[in-house]
């Protein structure tokens, strides 16, 4: 077996485990007496090595194995984790997921050997605990919490003869004459007997990181189920298997538990059949008690419970593996089929609607009907299963603060609520880099100095926030803080110095319009330029991402009291329920999440403020968007008509859509237009009908 096949199942864990490695670690530099934050810390780090070592990257292995040297020391009480070694230990953390990217992008480790990072753990590790770093043996020994005479006799005692199966191997004329030449050469014969977890997902993967990792240290004589049934995942949670050997059982029990996901390990000396099986051990207290008691036939009603027992058992182990690993491009391939569906149910629906002539047909109309209720809720079902929650993007934020604080020398705290809200996972891969500029901003930008923020009456930490809540089909990120806020002056007198806008046109202009000048390309307020910020990269990639997502972004900022970027983003991309309407004859689709409310307005009912022609509509001022005029295309509506209004919103804004007719509401599949038309802002896409035709689909916040 090769395992470049379970590269993927190696780099998806190693994210897990390198993630939890970075969040345990925060909390340590916090609470650095916390015993179960140095546990997890020691476990992750322990599981992550033996994942590397199996898989064959030396170099990895090599320096998680001294991280865990450090974490061992810091476990058994001898080092204190202080400022300085929490920053080798990030620089450790780093220097994996710079293995992992080069993994996952070539296939190997690269040829880094990030020295100076071991060679800075090792004399940390020698300053505080006063001597060499632990041997492995030593590590493994603090690991089961148990002194090496006490292992030794434990790998001696008696087994439980119903869980090592390894017992039940029947063995043929072959395996008998390899069990013989083995003994002949001084070999161990030891039956190994391994539980997998029952919520391991891949348990293939995980019996073949066994082998793997014992195949070197023996030969493998006999082992059941077949390697072929293994490989096809055709077991339970168990395996057994004969293995000649010159280590010793507590060598092997180590490798085997090297591995993630194991349950229990079994392993002891095998006996060929023409010896008698050895007795269990059984003590002279337990042996008493049974005497004493006389012989009893066991009874119906024991044996039912333990068939109960033994289903309950089952169920547990179905229930435990209710998860599964599906890649991200089968979820493409079922959503498009999904919409192809929508598109067939929709010719449908028209074909049965269009027909001159054509009698009513209940029975039709009443399948047609549930046929719409069926593909809705596959719709439905489908996007469930595309949704993950932002934590996975989101998670890594704290770490990123913090490096931050140290870099800027300002104290800052990141607050976050909501990180199990769910989004598309096409929109949560894409969603990364705007917050992390975001976040950028309010560390360098937003939050004051120690002095400033001390004449202001403010805490000495500055406070960073991001929070993540549903609001009907949209999900809503903001980011802020409780920093300076935005100088509208300072952004202004820029814009003038840069040539952005004339002086005349400064002062004509909001301070909302001013504030959106942020979101241009290479404009940036700071003095000078650091690695942090400077350059003007970061506000409009953020815009332009969001908007590339049909999402927007919008500011609310008070001077010296900080700023709040809400960023609104839709549930999915693919498929939405839409408002169908005509105009000039042309059919087209407003996402129905941006209408609230279907108006009849009539001509007199128009005002101009400004020359902008507005309705006064329940105590709101709202200006008109006359699509023909906006598509350059001829009404179809009479002049002294009265007027259909979409009125949309988009976040505090409304403004009213006239349109030529209402066609009303359908569930449609959004396609991209392509390259080709993609500097037409207003249109973010196209939808095919049940008739066959293509409506285009109008982007009510760029309208807006």
């Amino acid at each position: 077996m090769d395992t470049s096949q379970y590269m993927d199942l190696f780099i998806d864990e190693t994210k897990e485990h390198l993630q939890s490695l970075n969040e345990h670690v925060l909390v340590l530099e916090k609470e650095p007496e916390d015993a179960d934050t140095i546990n997890e810390i020691f476990r992750a780090a322990h599981t992550l090595k033996g994942m590397a070592g199996t898989m064959g990257f030396a170099r990895m292995q090599r320096l998680t194995h001294d991280l865990e040297n450090v974490f061992s020391e810091i476990r058994n009480g001898n080092m204190k984790a202080n400022a300085k070694l929490i920053d080798v230990l990030f620089r450790g953390l780093d220097a994996l997921e710079s293995y992992l990217d080069v993994i996952s992008s070539e296939g190997n480790e690269g040829t880094e050997d990030n020295q100076d990072i071991i060679d800075d753990l090792n004399s940390l590790l020698q300053e505080q605990s006063g001597g060499a770093p632990a041997a492995p043996e030593q590590k493994t020994e603090k690991k089961e919490g148990k002194p090496q005479a006490e292992q030794e006799e434990e790998d001696d005692a008696p087994v439980d003869s119903e869980r090592a199966k390894y017992s039940q191997i029947p063995i043929g004329e072959f395996e008998a004459s390899a069990i013989a030449s083995a003994r002949a050469e001084g070999k161990n014969i030891y039956g190994i007997t391994v539980y997998l977890q029952e919520a391991c997902i891949l348990k293939a993967a995980r019996a073949f990181l066994v082998f793997k990792s014992v195949e070197s240290k023996g030969e493998l004589i006999k082992s059941v189920p077949t390697t072929e049934k293994i490989e096809d995942e055709e077991f339970d949670f168990d395996f057994s298997w004969i293995l000649a050997t010159t280590e010793s059982k507590a060598a092997i029990r180590k490798l085997i538990l090297n591995v993630s996901e194991i349950g229990e390990v079994y392993i002891g000396d095998f006996d060929s059949p023409s010896q008698p099986a050895p007795q269990p051990e059984v003590k002279e207290e337990e042996h008493r008690e049974v005497s004493e008691k006389p012989a009893e036939p066991e009874p119906q009603s024991a044996k039912k419970a333990e068939e109960t027992q033994s289903q309950a058992k089952k169920q547990k182990a179905k229930m435990g593996s209710r998860s599964v690993r599906v890649d991200i491009d089968k979820l493409d391939v079922l959503m498009n089929l999904v919409s192809e569906l929508i598109i067939a149910k929709n010719s449908l629906v028209s074909a049965t609607t269009t027909q001159e002539g054509r009698e009513s047909n209940a029975a039709v109309d009443s399948q047609i009907e549930y046929l719409e209720n069926v593909t809705t809720s596959l719709h439905e079902s489908v996007m469930k299963v595309r949704m993950v929650p932002i934590e996975s993007v989101v998670n890594k934020f704290p770490r990123m603060i913090r490096d931050l604080s140290k870099k800027l020398d300002k104290k800052m705290d990141l607050q976050m609520t909501g990180e199990e809200t769910e989004l598309d996972r096409t929109v949560v891969d894409e969603i990364g880099d705007p917050l992390m500029h975001l976040l950028r901003n309010s560390a360098d930008h937003g939050l004051e100095s120690a002095e400033v923020r001390a004449e202001r009456g403010k805490p000495e930490v500055g406070s960073i926030f991001l929070n993540a809540y549903q609001d009907g089909n949209n999900v809503i990120i903001e980011v802020g803080d409780d920093g300076n806020g935005i100088d509208v002056e300072n952004v202004k007198n820029k814009a003038i110095e840069r040539g952005t806008v004339t002086p005349e046109q400064a002062l004509n202009m909001t301070d909302k319009e001013i504030i959106d000048l942020l979101f241009l390309p290479s404009f940036s307020t700071a003095k000078e330029v650091t690695d942090v910020s400077g350059r003007g990269v970061g506000l409009d990639v953020v815009k332009s991402k969001i908007e590339t997502l049909g999402g927007e972004v919008e500011v609310k900022t008070q001077l010296g009291e900080g700023s709040t970027w809400i960023i609104r983003l839709p549930l999915t991309l693919a498929i939405i329920q839409a408002l169908m309407v005509e105009v000039g004859g042309e059919k087209y689709a407003i996402s129905l999440n941006s209408v609230t409310t279907l108006e009849n307005i009539a001509p007199s009912d128009v005002k101009l403020v400004q020359s902008e022609e507005v309705i006064h509509l329940r105590g709101s001022v709202i200006p008109l968007i006359r699509l023909n005029e906006v598509l350059d295309i001829e009404s179809t509506r009479k002049e002294n008509e009265n007027m259909i209004v979409a009125i949309v919103k988009k976040g505090d804004k409304l403004a009213g859509l006239v349109v030529d007719k209402l066609m009303g509401q359908q569930e449609i599949v959004i396609k991209s237009l392509g390259k080709f038309v993609d500097k037409t802002r207003i249109i973010s896409g196209a939808t095919i009908l049940g008739d066959g035709e293509v409506a285009l689909i109008l982007d009510a916040n760029v309208l807006i």
